[in-house]
């Protein structure tokens, strides 16, 4: 083989691995190693709701998932269920959104950011997804998250995020939806 071909190949290679490094490092949760140490369900009971549900750590065909279940109700100013990861670092200011590899009962659910500047219990940043019975990739601009209240800024900022919910919320419904993976892109 011709030294500049070899070359170019071991460039490619390179170039290919530092790609793979950037991926792993905007890994949130693949659920491998002890998800329940990092991952709470929380519902409105906190606040005098009445929704209920749960969330378990299933293992499928070698791999493990989040799979939370319950019932949604906005009896009592309540209307939500779900479950949130503290982050230990923020994301880098270079990401663009979040990705997620979900299924689930066919219906809408959130993702619910808190950052530095969500100082209040009721507010966060919230972009909506749908599942389907199939396993697939869902990404969320930071663009598409909407502020909860006014005081916050319109759009958050990838550096300041402290953490991901996955939430079931805001209509009386029954809720269940698997996540496989929570990344950053």
């Amino acid at each position: 083989m011709r030294l500049d071909f070899k070359l170019s190949l071991i460039a490619a290679l390179v170039v290919w691995c530092a790609g793979a490094a950037v991926a792993e490092d905007n890994l949130i949760e693949d659920f491998e190693t002890q998800p329940e140490t990092r991952w709470r369900f929380i519902a409105d009971t906190v606040m005098g709701g009445v929704s209920d549900g749960q969330v378990d750590f299933v293992r499928e065909n070698g791999e493990i998932h989040a799979h939370m279940t319950g019932s949604v109700s906005t009896q009592n100013n309540g209307g939500f269920i779900q479950i949130r990861r503290e982050l230990q670092t923020s994301p880098s200011k270079e990401v663009d959104g979040v990705r997620l590899v979900v299924r689930g009962n066919e219906q809408r659910y959130f993702v619910h950011l808190r950052t530095s500047g969500t100082i209040l219990p009721w507010q966060y940043y919230q972009a909506g997804f749908e599942v389907t019975r199939e396993w697939s990739e869902v990404r969320l601009p930071f663009t598409q998250f909407e502020a909860s209240g006014r005081l916050l800024r319109k759009v958050p900022r990838p550096g300041s995020v402290k953490s991901i919910g996955i939430v079931a919320f805001g209509r009386d419904h029954t809720a269940e939806i698997d996540v496989r993976e929570v990344s950053f892109y």
